[in-house]
């Protein structure tokens, strides 16, 4: 999960700077967008579950029993990786045999580590695009992960040249796979990128070029989920990616397509940034309780 310490700076942020919450038009998203939303949502909470991040070529399981969707199909990991030297960047390369898909899921915070790197918001250059300028924290995570999960994907290009390439993350795991996404796709990988809870990743230029980037880009918000907000459009033009999926059916209750809106543009104002509350209960529950497999460890 992301950061005390992060929302803390959000609240001290004056509810009056966010726009005024827009009438949302009810409109339901198309179910086979919905099934692939829920899906990857669930393979985004597989990257919290310990035993998905150090045993490489074993099925994907979540102890916590919040990702059945996973668990029914045929999985494999390729790789997986935790305790990075500095971010402690966590996560996995997995082969889905039954939806073909080849998927790069990055768990969210849960060590002091990670904790940091949510905290280090000074923007860098990324060599993603000319005059992208993204996150120091999230850049650094990305860039000790980048060997392993490129590695992991150019050795199975020939295998399942049939599969779709999907990269997914929860709260700081989407903001690493927003990148990664990114990454992937100059290499000539169109990746498909789902993110649920995910903060700003870099500014303008990054946000728009990953925006126009083809592979299809699905970012999921909820209600008054704080992190989406972080960093807040007002430290040195922090924006978000488009379309934004906006959940607004409450917590401990499964969505339907009924319950999740689209909107588009860069950094619009009408879905979880038009919400003038905040609810940090709200970043745990997506489809399901998504981090419900984190395993803390202050000194990981």
């Amino acid at each position: 999960m992301f950061s005390l310490l992060s929302t803390v700076l959000l609240l001290s942020l004056s509810a009056r700077s966010l726009a005024a919450p827009a009438l949302l038009q009810s409109r339901a998203i198309a179910q086979p967008l919905f099934d692939q939303l829920n899906l990857f949502e669930q393979f985004s909470a597989a990257a919290y579950c310990p035993g998905n991040n150090d045993s490489p070529n074993s099925k994907l399981t979540c102890a916590a029993g919040n990702c059945p969707l996973v668990e029914a199909a045929d999985t494999e990991t390729l790789a997986e990786f935790q305790n990075s030297l500095v971010t402690d960047v966590t996560g996995y390369v997995a082969v889905d045999h039954t939806n073909s898909h080849v998927v790069v899921g990055f768990r969210g915070s849960s060590s002091l580590r990670n904790y940091i790197a949510d905290l280090d918001f000074p923007l860098v250059p990324a060599d993603i695009c000319a005059g992208c300028l993204v996150h120091d924290g999230f850049w650094n995570s990305w860039l000790e992960a980048r060997d392993g999960v490129m590695k992991a994907i150019m050795s199975i290009d020939d295998s399942y040249p049939d599969y779709s390439l999907v990269v997914t993350g929860h709260s700081l795991g989407a903001a690493i796979a927003t990148i990664a996404a990114a990454q992937l796709r100059n290499e000539g990988h169109p990746a498909a990128l789902y993110t649920y809870g995910s903060p700003r990743v870099g500014q303008l230029t990054f946000a728009e070029y990953v925006t126009n980037q083809p592979g299809g880009n699905y970012r999921v918000t909820h209600t008054q989920d704080p992190v989406p907000r972080l960093p807040p459009i007002a430290i040195a033009g922090y924006s978000h990616t488009s379309p934004e999926y906006f959940i607004s059916s409450p917590n401990d209750v499964t969505p339907t397509p009924n319950d999740i809106t689209q909107f588009d543009g860069i950094n619009e104002l009408n879905g979880n940034a038009g919400q003038l509350g905040l609810d940090v209960s709200d970043h745990g529950w997506y489809f399901n309780a998504i981090g419900a497999c984190a395993d803390f460890e202050l000194f990981k």
